[in-house]
């Protein structure tokens, strides 16, 4: 008997599949910041918040004007744990107070690269979110086994170069799947 070691899907893009019945991730498209065995932290890419960095920086230096530029950037909801706390997933040529290295990508949670955003002198790609999608160790997993999501290697393209509302099908197309010819009814083969 061969054994395998799991495969993690760590700098992944996670599909949700039609029948996700779950209004937190229903038609959503999460980046995996994190997996491995202890569990899968991401970030759900394609759902704005309603919130702009103008809104974010009212709150965090509300004795400083706001730069126009700021409306038009927009906050986006990561998923449903700690959403109070942010997230911004930039291009990796700069160093925050807290920024994790991912490979081609950072990821910081200090509020120093909002201001040096807003100030025109941050990264030149970043995507900002509050809170994140979490499972434990061995539920996305399962997740995966009962066809919830499919799984893609991530693109800093379809992260930053396209609209969010064409980020899901852009990924899906990625694997020569369409999803709107997919039932909505689970099965396994």
């Amino acid at each position: 008997m061969k054994s395998t070691a799991p495969s993690y899907l760590k700098h992944h893009f996670l599909i949700a599949m039609p029948q996700m019945a779950d209004p937190n991730f229903a038609q959503t498209l999460i980046y995996l910041i994190e997996h491995g065995a202890e569990g899968a932290m991401g970030l759900i890419v394609n759902r704005p918040s309603g919130l702009s960095l103008t809104d974010v920086l009212e709150q965090l230096r509300p004795d400083e004007p706001v730069p126009p530029l700021c409306q038009s950037l927009p906050i986006f909801s990561g998923g449903p744990v700690q959403t109070d706390r942010g997230f911004v997933l930039h291009s990796p040529e700069q160093q925050f107070q807290a920024t994790l290295s991912l490979g081609p990508l950072g990821m910081s949670t200090s509020q120093d690269v909002l201001f040096a955003i807003a100030d025109g002198q941050g990264p030149t790609r970043h995507f900002i979110a509050l809170g994140y999608a979490g499972w434990e160790a061995g539920q996305l997993e399962a997740e995966l086994a009962d066809n919830a999501w499919l799984s893609c290697p991530a693109s800093t393209e379809i992260l930053f170069d396209l609209p969010y509302n064409q980020r899901l099908n852009a990924a899906a197309a990625s694997l020569g799947v369409d999803l709107r010819l997919l039932s909505t009814q689970v099965g396994h083969a």
